[in-house]
This record gives C-alpha cells, structure tokens and sequence, in this order.
C-alpha cells in the first residue's frame, strides 16, 4: 500500500548478499528468503508451517509479494534468477494457492480455499477436514491477514486466525505460510510439534537486515529512480550519507524511512541533511515533524488525515473527506484541507476503484500465480471481489483517497482524545448526508459503512431501526457489524435482520431481492410495519406477505377453496400469524373462501386427522388456514376443492421448484416474475390460480401474493415468446398436500455462488 516505489531496488543500485543481486522487488532480507526457500522445497529440517509477523510498518507484505513472485512459474520468467542467491530461489513447483483475505470475513476465505481446490463441502465445517484428507500436500500462503474483514471493529483477522490458519496449521497435509499480526502470531502455532511451525518476527535483529534498509532508502533517493535533483539526491556520497542516517533514525521500520524519503523529496524546502532531529524516528514523528517543518500545526494536520485513519473499506470518498474533517474537529477545517495538499501529501494516496462494467467476471479470491501487470501486485496476491456488486457496488467507478499504510493510521488513531467520540461524529455526519433520509440515494460509502462507524462508536443498537437501511446497505458489511454486537443489545428488527442475514449474503441478493426476503421475515417475526415500511420504499417487490404461521414438522401445503364458507368464521387453533395487510375474515358467508391445507404430524392441535393414503408427504393431519389473511377455518378437509388441471393451466402465474428455492413464471411471456429461497427445505409449495403462492418449510408456513401480470404484448404473443425460454410446468392436481415436486430443471440463479455466495454454510 504505497511503499512500492521505495520497497523496490534495482541490481543496479544495490549489492546482494555475498556478491549476488538482491532480489529486485525486495532489495534485501536475504535470510528470510532463504528461510522462505527452505520452507517450499520442504528443505529436510525445515519447518511446514511459518509464520511470518512484525511491527505495522515492517515490510510483511511486500516481503510475502516478492517471495511469491519467484513461486510463481510464469513470474519468475521476468526476474533475474542467475544473479541471485541461489539459497533464496526455491525450486520451480507449482504456484501456491493463495486466497487473498483483504476485506473478507473468515466464511468467505474458506469458501474461497474450497473453490480454489474443488472441494465437495457443503458446510464451511466440513473444509479443514477435507483438506487434510488430500491425498497430496497442498501450499497454502495467506498474506495480510490483519486486513481481514469488511468491518475494522468486528476484529476478523482473530477470527481467521482461529478458524482458519490453527485448524490448517494442525493437519499434516497443509504447508502453510501466513503473514499475521504479532499479537497473533503464536496462537498459529501453538499446538504443533516442536519443528513443524516457525515465527519470523521481522524486528528481530537475525531478520531485521539493517543494511537492506540503507539500501533501499538509498535507491529511492537516487534521482534515477525518480527522485528530484538535489545536492544529497544526485552526489552519490551525499544521498549514501542521508540514507544511512534516515535507516538508523527509523530503526529497521520500513514505514517510517519510507514516510521520512516522501516528506523530504516532497517538499525539500526547509530539510537540513546534516540535522538529525528533522529525520522521524516513527510514524507518528513524521506525521509532526512534517506539519512543523512547513509551519503548520501537528495537530491540524492530524486532524485532517483522521477521517481518513478512521475510514472503512478501500478508503474515502474525496466528497466525504471534508465534511467528515469538520465533523472530527468540531469547527470548518475547509480552508485547511484546501490549501493543506502538501502537508497532507506524504501521508495519502489516491486508490481508483473501477465501475462495475470494468470489474472483472468471475474473479477469485485465490489464485495460482501472480497477478497481472497492474493489479494487486505479485505473487498471487489478487485483488478481493467488491462487496454489492449486484445492484451497483459500493465504491465504485470513482477515485478514494486512503493513507498510504495502516501504520500511518495506527498513529493518528493513537493521536486522537477521544476515539469514540470521533466515531459519533462521524456516524452523525454521514447520517446527515443521507439526501432527505433516502437510502437509495446515499452514497455508497454512508449506505455500506455507516453500521461499521456506529459500531466503532458503540451506537449500533440505535441505527438499527430502518428497514430501508436493512434492504439498500452491503449485505456482508451490515451483518459483520451486527453480527459483533451482544445479542441481548438487538432490538426485534435487528434480529430479524440477523437471522435472515444469511440469506442476503450466500445469494449476493440485490436490493429489491434483499427488501423482499426482508419483508417476508418481518411478516413471519410479527414485525408488521416494517414489512409495509419496505413497501413503501417503491421497489416494486415481487410479493406481499399475507400471514406467516410458526409450525412444527410440516411436511406439504396446497391451495384450494371452500364453496361456502363457514357461518362461525375461523376457529381457535395455534395461529399467531401477524402482520397481514390483506384478509377474508369478512367475506359473505355464501361466497368461496380461498384456503390453503396444511400437512402436520398427527395430535398437532386443531387438526383434523386425514386416512393415510391422502394425507401425502407423510402428512396425517391437516389444518385448514384461510389462503388470504389470518385465522384457521374449522371444516373437514375433504369439503376444499382444488383447482382442475384446465385451471389451472389457464392462470397467468406457473410454479416450479426446487429443494430450496421456488419460481414463479408469467406463464405467457416464459419469464420468472418472482423467485423466493429459503435456508431450510421447502417441504411443500403450492400457486393459487390468483397468483397466491403457498410456502411450507418444516418450521412453517405462509403466503405470498404475486402480482398478476397484464397481458403481454400482441408481438411477443405472435412471436410465441422469448427464443429458447424454459417452459413453465403445471403445477399437479390433488386434494391434499402432495408431495414436493420434481426440482427446476432451470440452474437456479438463487442458490449459494462458490467463494462469493457470502456464507458459512451452502445448504
């Protein structure tokens, strides 16, 4: 992150060790290489999992990016590998497996090892032992690890460590190397055998390489590697005499030589080689020896980068910055952010986040080489997919603005009175800049990180009220936040946000499909009103909930109708179906009444038992639930009529289905008007020629009205529909529940999707 131009030496510019060229990304570290070396070709004694660690600043991953470069058969094509040490060249193998977990949660990287490798798991459980199965050893390299997770406060990078990297240092398959933050790092280890885990510590004296860091300093002063002219830059003995007091000063901390190189090459004026005091010794003294140097105060200028040290994600929008500014300092810090670039400069850098036309198909978290010119950087390390990208994307088609390395941000957090505080701040300006409270028309960086700063500032709870936050913001990002605050703190909408979670992130829903699952759950939990609150959003959801009961093994539903409806009205019975805006408890008693007739395991009250050979599904009792709002209806089952076959094929609404999700197709334009997933198997579903679809799990039931189509154009009906289009089947004919029907043979869009589909689990 902004350290490439200094971490990177020519062999020109420096000497190897023992007369060979230094590795030309790396310039230096010679004994980790060959440690590294030694760890892939499985160099009899050496170790099969290492742990690579140090302080923010160190170097770990760079250091990680060029050692892959030369595990990487295609990359190692363009380095001189004649010139180098050979003690530092592992033999050429296969590429590692490398799952990048820059902003992914702890599930997400498993799904990405799972995917990359061809597992057959369906339970993110189920992937560490599967792998420790493999007939073969499997590399496995894990870079920034402390970049883990969507949300800075959920602490994901201890999560992974626990759940990922032990149970993959524990087996005997696994050769594994990861890049771990120290307070981390033994944890990795911990249980294995003596020699079969190593900690390199990048600070300690056998591995700091002292004289790599003169070097380095050194190269990126020299005006051949774009440094200005300057009587230190261009005299040889002078830019040699500079770089050795800018290494000794920082003290083997790459970030602080780097930060100390960009504040003198960036504005020269003032600098005094010859005066040690004007060289940092730390991240956080270069952040005041730079603002004292162009006569500003540290303390403006510490307040000027904190937003961006309190940034989430790639970085923030420059719209975001200024506003964000003053809402820190408590008073209009415009003036200062304006004429403040140079002050600011050394310490921030531009990140390009490209539109969604632009992104990548299909893109992996893992990959097996290096990536390509441009990208991440080398070695495998490959860029991770952004958060929503099926209805836009956060951050996208735009320039942010980040510091040029969590180090930098450490110090100006360590910097701040009152850290929460400045989160709430924070959180309220961002709530403010919500146009007339319309998600909708938020900017990405409020809409998926606003939960992430209320987090931080210990406010979740309070936000978590607006079903159209609920529907609009990141799936992944707004449930890691949740998902970090104590339950018992949760209000009645959050946790049903919570439990219907898992959904929105294993499916990548967009935000109508998001708003409708959301309406539905809220049905079910007895939340009413925002259930109406996400139709009111204008959306235009594919359904409306009518009821939703809680029920307990049922196994089939059907729909049907009552010629006469009976004179008593809906008989007591274990309803506790909330929230329905639609209803037929006032129908004439001389007028159909539209039922549904639920499959239920004998003695479950209030129902009516059924002879074994119609109940179906294995059902042996039913009750009888009004098809349009609440209440049971006190009637022998045998009275309901199902709709005849010719109906039935008459309806502009079809059904199919599979073993966890349901379509409903516009029958004459072959097109799905509405597709409904569940997190447990449907167990019976059933369409009402009305278009009111009938769901059974076995925790429940409800149903869903569909809007009916208008008719579709005289064209398309000439045309005989769109070419190539799935048929829609008919739905059977039966007088009870009827066993589920054969699955879609349509590839669901709406099932889990590999190493993005954003769950633990894939049902």
């Amino acid at each position: 992150m902004g350290d490439e131009e200094f971490m990177t030496a020519s062999g020109e510019a420096l000497g190897g060790a023992e007369g060979y060229a230094p590795h030309p990304h790396i310039g230096g570290r010679t004994a980790v290489l060959r440690a590294l070396a030694a760890w892939r070709m499985q160099w009899p004694g050496a170790p099969r999992v290492v742990v690579l660690t140090g302080s923010p600043g160190s170097g770990r991953s760079h250091l990680v990016a060029g050692f892959l470069m030369l595990c990487d058969p295609e990359y190692r094509k363009r380095l001189p590998l004649d010139d180098l040490d050979p003690t530092t060249v592992p033999p050429d193998l296969p590429a590692p497996a490398v799952p990048d977990p820059r902003g992914l949660t702890t599930d997400q990287l498993l799904w990405a090892i799972a995917d990359h490798y061809g597992l057959r798991a369906t339970r993110s459980a189920d992937i560490v032992p599967e792998l420790a199965a493999a007939p073969e050893p499997l590399t496995i390299v894990v870079p920034d690890v402390d970049r883990a997770g969507p949300v800075r406060a959920a602490d994901e990078p201890a999560r992974l460590v626990r759940e990922v990297l032990r149970p993959l240092a524990a087996t005997g398959t696994v050769q594994l190397l990861a890049d771990v933050p120290r307070e981390l790092a033994a944890e990795v280890i911990a249980s294995l055998p003596a020699g079969q885990g190593q900690v390199i510590d990048l600070d300690e004296p056998r591995w700091a390489d002292p004289a790599g860091l003169v070097l380095q300093v050194e190269t990126a002063l020299d005006p051949g590697s774009g440094a200005p002219a300057l009587p230190y830059t261009e005299d040889p003995g002078a830019r040699r005499a500079l770089a050795e007091a800018i290494a000794e000063r920082a003290d083997g901390s790459r970030l602080t030589a780097q930060l100390a190189v960009r504040c003198i090459l960036l504005r020269p004026e003032g600098f005094d080689p010859a005066d040690p005091s004007l060289l940092p010794g730390s991240a956080g003294e270069a952040l005041d020896l730079h603002a004292r140097r162009l006569g500003a105060d540290p303390q403006t200028l510490r307040l000027m980068l904190a937003p961006l040290a309190l940034a989430e994600g790639d970085g923030l929008p420059i719209g975001l910055w200024g506003p964000l500014a003053n809402a820190v300092a408590g008073r209009d810090m415009g003036q200062e952010i304006a004429d403040g670039m140079l002050l600011a400069g050394p310490f921030v850098e531009p990140v390009e986040v490209p539109g969604a036309a632009e992104a990548p198909e299909g893109g992996s978290a893992v990959t097996g080489g290096a990536a390509p010119e441009g990208a991440a950087g080398p070695g495998g390390v490959a860029p991770a997919p952004s958060e929503g990208a099926t209805d836009g994307g956060a951050d996208t088609g735009r320039t942010l603005l980040r510091l040029v390395h969590p180090g930098v941000a450490d110090a100006v957090r360590a910097g701040l009175a009152d850290p929460r505080d400045a989160q709430t701040r924070i959180a309220m300006a961002l709530l403010e800049a919500v146009p007339q409270q319309d998600w909708s028309r938020a900017d990405p960086y409020v809409r998926d990180h606003l939960a992430a700063h209320t987090l931080a500032a210990g406010l979740l709870p309070q936000l978590l009220t607006d079903p159209a936050l609920f529907a609009h913001a990141d799936p992944v990002t707004l449930r890691t936040a949740v998902e970090a605050v104590p339950y018992d703190t949760l209000g009645a909408p959050a946790r049903t946000y919570l439990r219907t979670a898992p959904l929105l992130t294993r499916t990548e829903a967009p935000v109508v499909m998001r708003a409708a699952l959301l309406e539905t759950a809220f049905v079910e939990d007895g939340l009413g009103p925002y259930a109406d609150a996400l139709h009111a959003l204008g959306l235009g959801l594919p359904w409306r909930t009518l009821w939703s009961v809680p029920l307990s093994g049922v196994t089939g539903v059907t729909v049907g109708t009552l010629p006469q409806a009976p004179a008593g009205g809906a008989a007591p019975g274990p309803d506790t179906a909330p929230g329905s805006q639609e209803s037929g408890a006032g129908a004439p008693a001389s007028a159909a009444l539209p039922v549904a007739v639920v499959a239920v395991p004998e003695g479950t009250p209030g129902s009516h038992a059924v002879p074994a050979d119609a109940a179906g599904a294995g059902g042996s009792a039913v009750l009888v639930h009004q098809l349009l709002g609440p209440g049971y209806v006190d009637t022998d089952p045998a009275l309901v009529l199902r709709p005849s076959a010719d109906v039935r094929a008459a309806a502009p609404l079809a059904l199919s289905r599979g073993a966890d999700y349901l379509r409903v197709w516009d029958r004459e334009r072959r097109t799905v008007v509405a597709a409904l997933i569940s997190d447990t198997p449907f167990t019976g579903a059933d369409l009402s020629p009305e278009g009111v679809l009938a769901v059974a799990t076995a925790r429940g039931v409800k149903a869903l009205r569909i809007p009916l189509p208008g008719p579709a154009p005289a064209t398309s009906a000439a045309a005989g529909g769109t070419a190539g289009a799935a048929q829609a089947p008919a739905a059977p004919d039966a007088v009870v529940p009827a066993p589920a029907a054969p699955s879609d043979p349509v590839p669901s869009a709406d099932t889990p999707a590999g190493p993005h589909g954003r769950e633990g689990d894939r049902s």
